[in-house]
């Protein structure tokens, strides 16, 4: 359990927390505290309703076969070293996390662009559904990973807003970005080669 709970931790903050138009989105809305609360929930409340649907859904398909048990094994291995790859490479020229600017809305308005920067982006259902599933149906506790990736999405964001006015000067530093660049490409090569490795399985 506690393995998979850590796993699932691991590859889930691999794969959400990095510089993209909605982490900034978050950030901007934390900074102008209107609504900040609500568009975390809505982001974490659809990455794990993703999560939840890629593992028992889609991982539990996978389970069922062990061609695509195989496919999806060396699939995730394959994926895990190219996103590490990516992040080695941002971490080798540095980058940096400006909030957008905020909306200045209604509660609706928020709500809607929140769900359309979240649901509108094809890359996260590649990291929900396709690989987070794929990997949390090779655990040996699914639940377990689910837990652990939906906790580190869930305390992303709502650290996010919660010290918004605390991390946008230090998330704006590219060598800030360098060290969590740095940890992401170690936390997904380990999981890469326990994948890999037959750890799981």
């Amino acid at each position: 359990m506690w393995w998979s709970f850590f796993n699932g931790a691991g590859v889930g903050a691999g794969l959400i927390i990095a510089i993209g138009a909605q982490n900034a989105f978050v950030l901007g809305q934390g900074l102008k505290r209107e609504h900040q609360w609500w568009v975390a929930g809505i982001c974490a409340l659809c990455d794990w309703l993703l999560i939840v649907i890629g593992v028992l859904g889609l991982g539990t398909l996978i389970q069922q076969s062990p061609l695509l048990m195989s496919v999806a094994r060396w699939g995730g291995v394959v994926f895990l070293l190219w996103q590490a790859g990516k992040a080695i490479g941002r971490m080798r020229t540095g980058g940096q996390l400006t909030a957008t600017s905020a909306l200045t809305a209604s509660l609706g308005k928020v709500v809607a662009a929140t769900l359309a920067i979240t649901l509108l982006n094809p890359q996260v259902y590649l990291d929900t559904l396709v690989m987070l599933g794929a990997i949390g149906a090779q655990q040996t506790s699914p639940v377990g990973f689910i837990i652990g990736a939906s906790l580190a999405s869930s305390g992303w964001f709502f650290g996010l807003v919660a010290g918004a006015g605390w991390l946008a000067p230090r998330l704006t530093s590219p060598r800030a970005w360098q060290c969590i660049e740095a940890f992401i490409a170690i936390i997904l090569l380990w999981v890469a080669w326990q994948l890999g490795s037959g750890a799981w399985l």
